[in-house]
């Protein structure tokens, strides 16, 4: 805090006097005489990493076999759900990118890189942005998984978004230059977006939220038919539907969850019992003001419900409460296993962070990104284990990006690039980012070039998985 403000000069006119402000830990220095500006840091950083450097893409003979890497990202997972998790990862290419966020970091530290950090997603495929629900019922498009995020470089996040692009663009049948363009245009949208907020106040940089006006920003207006459709189903997207499609009346006039194998499944009574003793941690990680909505809200029941691609085979359980009439209230209760990119990022120099709970990681990251996040976010430890806890379907939606045509798959990657700048501005001084990014497009270029290499050492590490399932080596469930 302040401890002294000295005005020089003694009791003269309004303005005749010296103000010296000593400097306050957390805030910037003042803008000395021959400091340099971050957008010229971010310049200087051009001469270390050229930005025609970002297309390098060079895998080393110690790259692991890919089939090896998703055996061990299965490490600690339930084994009889893992076959689920390998099916769903050998259905095509686009989905096995969004089950190896460890294998791309493997290979990502391994490439050129600013060293400029922010706190990053982590697992930014194209995927991982839709729709969710603020606390006055209206929509927000943002990114929406978080399970990866860490504090590191930028260029990573970009780099898998663009990367997913190209993948998608393929299995929706579209040729080549157009998947290029997406990747290419991802990059330039998310420059330009830096760039918009580097020059604004900084107050309205940090508040900017992603609305209407984002259609416009990024010329994405092919993609307001899409836009319009999902969020539509996303309005309906409640813990209530869910709930009357997935309970049932108990004798007691409450209600319980119905088994739906292999997706859901009610859970013995101690494992629910810990569940719901385990809320009461949980209860202690949320503001204040959310305590009376949760209070007015009775637990009925916990059941077991297996998660979206990456996240199969982690403890997910969803937590059914009711209020005074009736009206349901789902939590889902998720696993949080330490990032994937830990290892890559520590191989790659960076420093450790100090992290104490994983599930607090999730959370903490996830609110450092979004300018909106859901109101119920907390974390908390079941049996020894750290967890986050979240709103289930919270007005969710999200666009399949591999069901896009080509005008939408285009506007699709720009809005997702303008999407990622702005949370990687929280974090991340946009100046210094832009500084470096420049006006023309060279490095979104070399960023789509890389997008299409590694799409192609994707493919290649599809089908070494499909070929280790036809033969036997690793097991996998189709279809589910």
């Amino acid at each position: 805090m302040v401890t002294e403000v000295g005005v020089h000069g003694g009791v003269q006119g309004a303005g005749s006097g010296t103000v010296r402000i000593p400097r306050v830990r957390g805030f910037a220095e003042g803008s000395g005489q021959g400091a340099r500006s971050p957008k010229a840091e971010g310049k200087a950083l051009r001469e270390r990493i050229p930005r025609q450097a970002h297309a390098t893409l060079d895998l080393d003979s110690s790259r692991p076999d890919a089939v090896a890497a998703v055996e061990e990202s299965n490490r600690g997972r339930i084994p009889g759900l893992t076959p689920i998790r390998v099916g769903r990862m050998a259905a095509t290419p686009f989905a096995f990118l969004r089950g190896s966020a460890g294998l791309m970091a493997y290979d990502l530290a391994r490439t050129p890189m600013t060293r400029v950090r922010a706190q990053i997603c982590g697992d930014a495929h194209a995927a991982n942005f839709g729709l969710y629900g603020d606390a006055r019922g209206g929509l927000i498009i943002d990114l929406n998984d978080f399970d990866e995020t860490v504090h590191g470089p930028w260029e990573w996040d970009l780099k898998r978004l663009a990367a997913s692009l190209v993948l998608a663009g393929r299995e929706a049948g579209a040729d080549e230059d157009t998947c290029r363009a997406a990747a290419h245009d991802a990059a330039g949208a998310y420059r330009r977006t830096m760039r918009l907020l580097a020059k604004l106040p900084v107050l309205d940089a940090w508040n900017a939220i992603a609305d209407e006006e984002l259609v416009s920003h990024t010329d994405a207006h092919d993609l307001l038919g899409t836009l319009e459709r999902v969020s539509e189903k996303a309005r309906a997207n409640t813990s209530g539907r869910f709930a009357a499609r997935s309970t049932e009346p108990t004798e007691e006039g409450g209600r319980r969850f119905v088994d739906a194998p292999p997706v859901l499944r009610r859970v013995p009574d101690a494992e629910a019992a810990a569940v719901v003793a385990s809320l009461e941690a949980y209860l202690t990680t949320l503001p204040e003001d959310r305590l009376p909505l949760l209070s007015r809200h009775a637990v009925h029941d916990v059941a077991f419900r297996v998660v979206g691609t990456g996240s199969v085979g982690l403890r997910s359980y969803v937590v059914l409460l009711l209020d005074h009439r009736g009206e349901a209230l789902i939590l889902q209760v998720k696993e949080a296993r330490g990032s994937a990119l830990l290892p890559h990022l520590l191989a790659a120099g960076f420093e450790a962070p100090s992290v104490d709970h994983e599930g607090r990681r999730v959370v903490l990251g996830q609110k450092r990104m979004q300018v909106v996040s859901d109101i119920l976010l907390g974390w908390t430890t079941v049996d020894g284990r750290p967890f986050q806890v979240r709103q289930f379907r919270n007005r969710k939606g999200s666009v399949d990006p591999a069901a896009l045509s080509t005008d939408q798959l285009d506007d699709y990657a720009r809005m997702t690039g303008a999407l990622l700048a702005r949370a990687h501005s929280h974090s991340a001084d946009p100046r210094l980012i832009s500084g470096y990014c420049g006006k023309n497009e060279e490095l979104d270029e070399a960023v789509a070039t890389f997008a299409v290499a590694y799409a192609d050492r994707t493919e290649a590490d599809h089908a070494a998985l499909v070929a280790a399932v036809r033969a036997g080596r690793v097991a996998a469930e189709m279809g589910v």
